[in-house]
């Protein structure tokens, strides 16, 4: 084994023991990244080459600073994403999410969709839209100063059109022309702040992830959003925690003027995202 592995290998007892959820991925990204190589490259770094700054970099994650805010990149779906301190930082099961959003305006059958990513953070929805539905014409709204620096880098070079808004008030000269709707709104309750993982309790903003006693806040009034923005049979999506599968379609109903609400698991099978469609006048 050469140096580089079985440092490695110490390094993911270390995060083990910390507690840290993947810490033989954690140990290689970090590996890679240092030394400016892929996961499967490790064994190709020279022994002369180890870079003693890799136990720096373990040292970091050890303490639960976010790995994507060492590396300062985050994968999603198709995409590399800049990533630090101040924006949150997508998480795998919101791909989930875009893939049913993406199916759904392929249906609709639309020459150029219309799509807001309300709460846009970092820009990851609005971005995979834009590069897996090619006629799309996507706007992001975030409020959050921090989050808004790491979404324009992003978005740059890109399709996507980044407004610095309040997602509750967003975009009135789109009323009633959007197709589709979709959001990863803060969605903890605040009664939960102590069994946060320290990743997102000490690192991501407190703006992107907590919304009242119940955690719904935010979802209450972006409903009354998606309503006001979405075409008739239009469709909102909006991620929430597994926990709160059974409510979130609730807040959706006939009365408030919507059609077929329903929630979906993501890839673990727990419940993930609510769906439903603006009613027929």
């Amino acid at each position: 084994m050469n140096v580089l592995l079985a440092e490695v290998a110490q390094a993911t007892q270390r995060l083990a023991d910390a507690g840290v959820p993947s810490p033989r991925f954690d140990a290689e990204e970090l590996a890679a990244f240092v030394h400016g190589v892929k996961r499967g490259e490790l064994h190709g770094v020279a022994d002369a080459d180890f870079d003693a700054r890799y136990w720096e970099a373990v040292a970091r994650r050890e303490a639960r600073e976010p790995l994507q805010h060492i590396t300062g990149r985050a994968f999603f779906r198709y995409l590399e994403l800049q990533v630090g301190p101040g924006v949150f930082v997508p998480r795998p099961e919101t791909e989930s999410v875009v893939g049913w959003a993406i199916d759904a305006v392929r249906a609709m059958d639309v020459v150029e969709p219309l799509i807001v990513d309300l709460c846009s953070g970092s820009g990851a929805i609005a971005l995979a839209l834009a590069q897996e539905v090619p006629r799309s014409r996507v706007h992001a709204v975030e409020l959050d100063e921090g989050a808004l620096r790491w979404a324009r880098k992003n978005v740059e070079g890109s399709r996507v059109v980044l407004h610095h808004g309040d997602a509750l008030t967003a975009l009135p000269e789109l009323d009633g022309q959007v197709d589709l709707v979709i959001s990863n709104p803060p969605y903890i309750p605040l009664t939960e702040w102590e069994y946060v993982a320290p990743e997102a309790r000490d690192h991501d903003p407190q703006l992107a992830l907590f919304s009242g006693e119940d955690g719904l806040d935010v979802i209450r009034g972006l409903e009354r959003t998606a309503h006001r923005l979405l075409r008739h049979g239009g469709v909102v999506v909006i991620e929430h925690a597994d926990t709160q599968g059974g409510q979130v379609p609730w807040i959706f109903t006939e009365e408030r003027g919507w059609a077929d609400a329903a929630d979906h698991p993501d890839l673990n099978k727990r419940p993930r995202f609510a769906t439903a469609r603006k009613a027929m006048p």
